[in-house]
């Protein structure tokens, strides 16, 4: 009985290798991507008052 499995190297990607090339420009998830990466996150770690 053997553990290995047999491979169909023909097979395509399950995803494109750059999702720059899949995505459309005017695809709502690069809006998105640039209003996150535009984000103010430097105090996201600190404790504020209400820490215990």
């Amino acid at each position: 009985m053997s553990r290995f499995q047999s491979v169909d190297r023909q097979t395509g990607y399950l995803l494109p290798p750059s999702l720059d090339e899949w995505l459309p420009q005017d695809h709502l998830a690069r809006f998105i991507v640039e209003v996150v990466d535009r984000l103010d996150v430097s105090g996201a770690g600190e404790c504020q008052d209400f820490c215990v």
